[in-house]
């Protein structure tokens, strides 16, 4: 198909499948009914997954994104219509190779891909990017990583950057050279290296990502950070309390005051420490961060991919993640799950999960004006002071 019946379809996308079901202010999207106002507000928002794995092979059936990377004439027009219709104009994709020269690699893949399907996709280096994919219709997908392994120099920042990487989690949830993950036993906060690291990632205009770090590399990281700090997705410890993967009062709000956001993942095991957890406890954490620091620093972090668990082909990957996997990282996730053997939560287990979400704070009474901001406008104005 020719960009421009592309771009004819997608933007008629939603009133297209929803008109003859129009209803009372509801309207019918595949087998789902959202509110006009949910489908407004997604629709002419810039929405921001400050962590979305695009199509993360773990749970996709079979694994395609390895198949786009390595030819990427197999991304078809379908594939792109599917990611257009999730109604997420961003994708930070938070995928991690273990060393340097992997992690270029990674890079060279990715932009290969993007560039080679530019009809449909549009890599973001700047805030004006985003601002252009949207009103040009195209997926942007942000280069992002959940780890800084990669760094064996200072100087390697400016390298990646110039490749399009344009935030970097410090560590992952064990330490490296740069600090100390939320899994460790010990926590040593930010070695030498890590607080250099940090200083480059400021000058050269990389965001700076805390989400699986320890405690006090966290904290250390916010206050040496000249620049807004972003926690991509982790929840409120306070409403999961001793979580590693979860933040404490204390750092959000230091956060806040340096003017960083938030997302807040949709893990199971992460939002709530026990069965059943429904979309409500996962909208309670949005509840606590605002009510804690106001609704400039919330936004979206679901730490999936567009497919999630819809697939059912997934449900023996499931159980097994469950039954045979690590003891240790199961024992630090404190993962559990229901009879399904679910990671994510019902109800905002599939590609269109954006509206249930705003479905969501419709109902927790959030206005217009907060639901754009946590839907993608806090990251925007984050993102203009960091990427300079």
């Amino acid at each position: 198909m020719k960009r421009r019946e592309f771009l004819k379809t997608t933007k008629a996308l939603v009133p297209l499948i929803a008109l003859p079901y129009v209803n009372f202010g509801k309207v019918l999207v595949g087998d789902i009914t959202y509110s006009i106002r949910a489908i407004d507000l997604v629709r002419e928002s810039m929405v921001v997954d400050l962590l979305n794995q695009f199509a993360w092979n773990q749970f996709s059936t079979p694994p395609i994104l390895q198949d786009w990377l390595k030819d990427p004439s197999v991304f078809k027009y379908e594939d792109a219509l599917a990611f257009k219709a999730s109604g997420i104009d961003v994708f930070a994709l938070g995928h991690a190779r273990p060393t340097r020269a992997s992690s270029l690699e990674y890079f060279t893949q990715w932009n290969r891909f993007i560039s080679y399907n530019s009809q449909y996709l549009m890599r973001i280096d700047k805030v004006e990017d985003m601002e252009r994919a949207n009103a040009s219709n195209k997926t942007g997908v942000m280069l992002t990583y959940q780890d800084s392994r990669h760094f064996d120099t200072v100087d390697d920042v400016n390298l990646f950057h110039s490749l399009g990487q344009r935030l970097s989690q410090l560590t992952y949830n064990y330490a490296n050279r740069l600090g100390t993950g939320g899994f460790e036993d010990v926590d040593k906060g930010l070695t030498e290296f890590g607080f250099a690291v940090l200083k480059r990632m400021n000058e050269v205009g990389m965001a700076i990502d805390v989400s699986h770090s320890s405690d006090q590399t966290t904290l250390q990281a916010i206050e040496a950070s000249s620049k807004p700090v972003i926690i991509t997705h982790a929840n409120c410890r306070s409403l999961i309390p001793g979580h590693p993967r979860a933040k404490t009062d204390d750092m959000i709000k230091k956060l806040a005051a340096k003017g960083g956001v938030m997302g807040i993942p949709e893990i199971r095991f992460m939002v709530r420490g026990e069965e059943p957890v429904t979309v409500e406890h996962f909208l309670d954490h949005y509840d606590y961060l605002i009510k804690l620091v106001g609704d400039d620093h919330a936004a979206i972090g679901t730490d999936f991919d567009l497919e999630t668990e819809d697939n059912p082909l997934y449900l023996e990957k499931r159980k097994k993640m469950f039954k045979e996997t690590d003891p240790e990282r199961a024992r630090k996730y404190r993962m559990h799950t229901n009879d399904q053997f679910l990671v994510g939560i019902e109800g905002i287990d599939h590609p269109r999960r954006t509206y249930d979400i705003v479905e969501g704070f419709i109902r927790r009474n959030y206005s217009d004006t907060t639901i754009r901001k946590i839907l993608g406008g806090n990251f925007t104005r984050a993102a203009k002071q960091i990427w300079v």
